[in-house]
């Protein structure tokens, strides 16, 4: 087998050159006067209604599009305050379905922006200004013909009463906005909930004391997250439901894990164990666990709940039985012996079995990550018995989402369980599986079918998750679930997703501190190994991108006809690029079939509702085309067309499908066919890798945003080129490192000596 590679050299930067020309409507679009003048009337009511409600000092309004759109599409000069861009209002984004006039179920984009009651009114004499210069100049109906003379200064545009840049703006803004409104949020509340009011102009204590709601600052997170009791969100429905973004009960009772009670006692062999020494640390949030087991001294335990809880027996299992599978699973599993050795654990109890506080948790997690700054790598088995909502992300995911953004660690959580008795077949998955930046892990059993308990996603529509599958039994005999120690009586026999994510948890400690790779490479290698060459899309979202191979050898090396590498990098300008990568040639050919895989960890903003992501990374991997005019450009191997010059703008549900715009992870492939044919190897004989960089906000982030990169060339012929790629790599200026396993042990273990000074 062949040893990963690692590429350290220099990414070029540059910055987005071109420049946005002229408003246009798209081919074949036109806009009627009538419609804008709904448009005018629309706001005009809305105006009416915020004059005489002055509770939030400002308006909110719900913009709905025709279908998805482009951030490039979004309003220009509708809503617009000043010199700002009308984005920078926006409090709120969903999706909702609707049906057009044949029938057919479309999926569009609702904004809800905040904006003066000014601005209502410039916008509503835009509107009638734009329809009044239809009506006297173009009868009424602009197209999209006529609507390019304009841009393209073929016609003249000449009117008292707007600019041509405003009249353009304006038309095209017609043109994507279906209607405007005030959108309203209709819930029956039972229970304690957490609910997340929209940003307006008063805080959020002073907002709520109008409508008789009075809370303490600790029942906030965030300016407007809030935990109300049912009649506080009575009141807040009752005077104000046009504030609530969304709402979701606030006790979150647990996916039931299947733990037998049949027990098998330990063979003696078993129940040895040696001191801990210098191994990883892996960090467990979960239910509570058992001091008595034969593994104890390598847990380090805190009970995070009141003392005044009672704690029962059922309180420990769980907890217990995810910190063995990482302290020790191999011995009691030999079948699932990874060849990463046994983990130290730092354990969290933040839950009984009956459930939890979502509110709770959400403020403990940010607290233990924040003091255990030393550990990378948390397993998060727990999660919720209800579904996600379609239009936003849970509390819970929001907060592991920022926490990997703002801290340099990464979660594996527990894709959630079908509870017994529910027909699962179409089940969502429950929080926190919904968290993006974390890997999410559903099981599968030892036959490598999805397990009858899995549940599904996408996320908000769009997103892949499960991230990826592992082993975590199923069925009901023993040999058929996972063996694990809950207690001090013997071994018991168990099945879930609880259990899939802790060996994840075990190999991506093992790439992190062992081989010393980034969060962002060891995320991305796990999802390329788990992604195997024959990878369908996984139509179910029940898969993920794939079962990740069991052995860690075969995570960390590579057959003898592929070159596997990496490649870390940040993002500081548009484009991150690279044209320097040599690809083995042979008879004027590139004897290769070829695969990629991006990662990154985005800001998300949860108030931004389905644009949940902040950043967007375009991945172009392929040869290096050189054109006569000199021009240089990479032809990418998933024939990606994003960002290339003169070419028609792809439509937003097309780019997502497609190219998994706005995705945190993008694996990219070549099939391999019966009948190989070698690539043609273009006059340079490189290959290149671009990244580009886009943000939903105008401002782009600060700070530049770390990438994470692993490439896999499959030979065609079963010939291996590895020695030959790594002499063309270093001739070209490439620092090239072979990840060899036991010079990362010594490595680890020469970083990990006490020193003592004299």
């Amino acid at each position: 087998m062949n040893n990963i590679l690692q590429l350290k050299g220099r990414f070029d930067q540059r910055p987005n050159s071109s420049r946005p020309g002229s408003p246009k409507l798209p081919k074949g679009k036109n806009v009627k006067s009538s419609h804008l003048k709904a448009l005018a009337e629309q706001l005009q009511n809305i105006l009416s209604y915020w004059q005489k409600n002055t509770d939030i000092k400002g308006a909110l309004v719900s913009v709905h599009y025709k279908h998805v759109v482009a951030k490039s599409n979004r309003i220009q000069a509708i809503l617009a305050e000043g010199g700002k861009s009308p984005a920078e209002s926006i409090r709120g984004a969903k999706f909702v379905w609707e049906k057009d006039r044949d029938g057919r179920t479309i999926q569009k984009h609702v904004f809800t922006h905040f904006v003066k009651l000014e601005t209502l009114k410039k916008s509503i004499e835009l509107l009638e200004k734009a329809a009044m210069v239809l009506e006297t100049q173009y009868r009424g109906n602009l197209t999209s013909e006529e609507c390019a003379k304009i841009a393209n200064k073929k016609e003249i545009f000449h009117d008292e009463i707007m600019s041509k840049s405003a009249f353009l703006k304006i038309i095209v803004d017609g043109n994507y906005v279906e209607r405007f409104d005030i959108d309203r949020a209709d819930e029956e509340i039972t229970q304690d909930s957490i609910i997340t009011i929209y940003q307006t102009g008063v805080e959020t204590k002073e907002l709520l004391e109008k409508f008789g709601i009075h809370i303490v600052d600790d029942r906030i997170i965030n300016k407007t997250t809030l935990r109300l009791t049912p009649d506080e969100a009575k009141l807040l429905y009752n005077h104000a439901s046009y504030l609530v973004a969304m709402s979701l009960t606030d006790f979150a009772e647990i996916s039931r894990d299947d733990i037998s009670d049949e027990v098998k006692e330990w063979d003696d062999d078993t129940r040895l164990i040696p001191k801990p020494s210098i191994e990883p640390v892996i960090g467990v949030i979960d239910t509570q666990f058992n001091e008595n087991v034969y593994f104890k001294d390598w847990v380090d335990y805190t009970n995070m709940l009141d003392e005044n809880i009672p704690l029962s027996k059922e309180d420990y299992k769980h907890g217990t039985a995810v910190s063995y599978i990482i302290v020790d699973g191999p011995q009691g599993n030999p079948d699932l012996d990874d060849g990463c050795g046994r983990f130290r654990v730092r354990h969290f109890g933040v839950a009984t079995h009956n459930g939890f506080s979502s509110f709770a948790v959400l403020r403990l997690i940010r607290d233990i990550v924040a003091k255990n700054r030393d550990i990378k790598v948390w397993n998060l088995s727990l999660g919720s018995k209800l579904e996600i909502k379609p239009n936003f992300i849970s509390p819970e995911a929001a907060e592991l989402d920022r926490i990997q953004s703002e801290y340099d660690v990464i979660f594996v959580v527990a894709g959630t369980n079908v509870p017994k008795g529910v027909d699962g077949k179409n089940m969502k998955i429950g929080s926190p599986a919904d968290s993006l930046n974390s890997l999410v892990v559903n099981s599968v059993d030892f036959k490598g079918k999805s397990a009858s308990y899995t549940r599904s996603g996408p996320v908000l529509s769009f997103f892949h998750k499960p991230d990826l599958s592992y082993y975590g039994g199923d069925g009901n005999r023993m040999n058929e679930k996972i063996a694990v120690c809950c207690d001090d009586m013997g071994a018991a026999y168990v099945s879930g997703t609880s259990f899939a994510a802790p060996w994840v948890s075990r190999k991506l400690a093992y790439l992190i501190h062992i081989m010393g790779l980034s969060r962002e490479l060891a995320k991305a290698l796990l999802i390329d190994s788990a992604a195997k060459w024959d990878r369908k899309d996984d139509i179910s979202h029940r898969v993920g991108y794939g079962i990740l191979p069991k052995h860690i050898r075969d995570i960390i090396h590579s057959p003898d006809d592929e070159i596997r590498f990496l490649m870390m990098g940040a993002s500081e300008e548009y484009e991150t690029y690279t044209y320097n990568l040599p690809v083995p040639v042979v008879n004027n050919a590139h004897p290769f079939y070829a695969k990629a895989t991006l990662v990154y960890f985005p800001q998300c903003n949860r108030n931004q509702g389905v644009d949940y992501t902040s950043t967007e990374m375009d991945i172009h991997f392929g040869r290096i085309v050189i054109d006569k005019k000199n021009k240089t450009t990479i032809k990418s191997i998933d024939n990606n067309k994003q960002s290339e010059e003169g070419l028609i703008t792809l439509y937003e549900e097309d780019a997502r499908r497609m190219y998994r715009k706005w995705d945190n992870v993008k694996h990219i492939s070549e099939k391999i066919k019966d009948r190989a044919v070698p690539r043609k190897a273009y006059d340079s004989g490189s290959w290149g890798l671009s990244i580009k960089t886009k943000e939903r906000t105008t401002a782009k982030t600060k700070e530049p945003l770390q990438f994470g990169v692993v490439v896999t060339l499959k030979e065609m012929n079963g010939v291996n080129r590895i020695d030959d790629f790594v002499k063309m790599c270093m001739a070209r200026g490439w620092l090239v490192n072979k990840l060899d396993v036991q010079n990362q042990i010594d490595v680890y273990m020469k970083a990990e000596e006490e020193i003592t000074f004299e």
